[in-house]
């Protein structure tokens, strides 16, 4: 049995890792400090990671 009724709703799990990647770039940038870009960069593609084999998994898994 599927975690999640349709393997298109597991690109919310990288979702969440790609949001808090903007907010942190947000937070910096408003505050006036150094914008920190590698951090960005590597929270944004974890959350591109993230999504893409969590659509992976669960669109190769047995429909039980």
């Amino acid at each position: 049995m599927h975690p999640l009724r349709h393997p298109r709703n597991a690109i919310f799990v990288g979702l969440a890792f790609t949001i808090i990647g903007v907010i942190y770039f947000g937070v910096q940038s408003i505050a006036g400090r150094q914008v920190d870009y590698a951090g960005t960069t590597l929270l944004v593609l974890l959350g591109v990671a993230v999504a893409i084999m969590s659509y992976v998994l669960i669109a190769g898994s047995p429909n039980d």
